[in-house]
């Protein structure tokens, strides 16, 4: 009895620790997506050559910044590429 009850709560808490990470992956996921979004659109309307700049490529760095940051990372990307700091 006491052993088929610590299954079930221990099921519980793995179940619960799965969902908390998949929640979580997702709004990465997201926050991935809206940033490297918004640094193609950047450059495929050439925005940062009509500053003066040349376009952000976009690499693992990049890619990681997105995906923590979201449109704020991307953000804080262009300013740091317009003061020519690149990652």
């Amino acid at each position: 009895m006491i052993e088929a009850l610590l299954v079930i709560v221990l099921a519980v808490a793995i179940a619960a620790v799965i969902y908390y990470l998949l929640r979580k992956g997702v709004v990465l996921v997201i926050n991935a997506a809206v940033g490297l979004l918004t640094l193609f659109l950047l450059n495929t309307f050439e925005v940062m050559s009509m500053v003066g700049a040349p376009d952000i490529p976009i690499t693992l760095t990049t890619v990681i910044v997105c995906a923590f940051g979201g449109l704020p990372g991307a953000i804080v990307l262009v300013l740091l590429h317009l003061f020519g700091i690149t990652l």
